[in-house]
C-alpha cells in the first residue's frame, strides 16, 4: 500500500526547549494538499517496560507516586533508554536496579508508540519468565518505589478494574496476558 498521499513533509524545524532528556520541537510541514501547518511535539529517547514473571506465576510489580497525575500507580518496572542503548540490555539493567530481580527467559512482545500526536517516544515491551530475586533494589534517591508480587488472578483483577491505570502498564499487561494465555480470544 502506498501511503504517499498521507505523508507530511518537514519544511522547517525549531527546538523550543531542551531539558535533561526531553526536548520540545515545532516543525512547519507541508500537508498532502500543499498547504502548511505546524506540529509541536516532545522528542523522547524511548523506554522499556518489563512484565517479570516468577516461576510460580506471580508477577513483579511496582507501586510509586507519579507527580504529574498526583496518584500512586501500580506499574511494571520500566526505564528510559539512553541514547543508542540496546532495549533488551536496558530492560535487564532496569529490572535489576529497580526491583533486585533478574535472569529468566526474555521475549520481546512489541514496540509501542505512546502518543503519536505529541511525542516521538516508543516503548519496547518485554516478558521475562522465570525471574528470581538476585539483590536488593538500587534505590534512586529521587524515587520511592515499593516492589510487590501479585498472583495472576490479582493481576487480572487489577487490569480489568482500573487499578492498573497507566497506558504503558495496561498495554504491557494486555500483551503479556494474551501471550501467557490468560485471556480467551475469539476472533
Amino acid at each position: 500500500m502506498n501511503d504517499d498521499h498521507l505523508i507530511e513533509r518537514t519544511l522547517d524545524s525549531q527546538e523550543l526547549l531542551r531539558w535533561n532528556f526531553l526536548h520540545i520541537k515545532r516543525d512547519t510541514v507541508r500537508l498532502p494538499d500543499g498547504s502548511t501547518a505546524t506540529r509541536e511535539y516532545i522528542v523522547h529517547p524511548g523506554a522499556v517496560v518489563m512484565v517479570p514473571l516468577l516461576d510460580d506465576g506471580r508477577l513483579v510489580m511496582e507501586r510509586q507516586y507519579r507527580y504529574p497525575v498526583g496518584q500512586v500507580m501500580i506499574e511494571f518496572p520500566a526505564g528510559k533508554l539512553d541514547h543508542g542503548e540496546d532495549p533488551l540490555g536496558c530492560a535487564k539493567r532496569e529490572l535489576l536496579e529497580e526491583t533486585g530481580y533478574g535472569e529468566g527467559a526474555w521475549e520481546k512482545l512489541a514496540t509501542t508508540v505512546t502518543n503519536p500526536t505529541s511525542s516521538t517516544s516508543r516503548i519496547h515491551v518485554f516478558l521475562a519468565r522465570g525471574v528470581r530475586k538476585l539483590a536488593e533494589p538500587q534505590s534512586d534517591p529521587r524515587e520511592t518505589v515499593e516492589v510487590r508480587e501479585a498472583p495472576p488472578a490479582e493481576f487480572m483483577r487489577m487490569l480489568l478494574d482500573g487499578t492498573i491505570a497507566s497506558q504503558t502498564a495496561m498495554t504491557a499487561a494486555f500483551l503479556a496476558a494474551v501471550r501467557l494465555g490468560w485471556l480467551e480470544t475469539k476472533v
